[in-house]
């Protein structure tokens, strides 16, 4: 009887194969929440509390209604109002 045996190549391309789905889906979750939290702590360190709070609620309606030109248009306008 032969042996069967695997090619480096093989192995690794069985590597992908076999990720756990919910494990990436934690780990981008993870990343994408601890930025947000960054990007709103840059925010209130910035601009003012009023400004802040602004930015904030377009930021979370832009997330929520997958629109990221929400959050762009109003960060321009509270800029060019400085």
């Amino acid at each position: 009887m032969r042996k069967q045996t695997r090619s480096i190549l093989d192995e690794l391309s069985n590597i992908g194969t076999s990720k756990n789905t919910e494990l990436v889906l934690e780990s981008r979750a993870n990343h994408i929440i601890n930025s947000a939290i960054n990007l709103l702590n840059t925010i209130k360190e910035q601009y003012d509390e009023p400004e802040a709070a602004e930015l904030e609620r377009r930021l979370l309606n832009s997330i929520r209604n997958q629109d990221p030109d929400k959050f762009i248009r109003g960060l321009r306008k509270v800029n060019e109002s400085k």
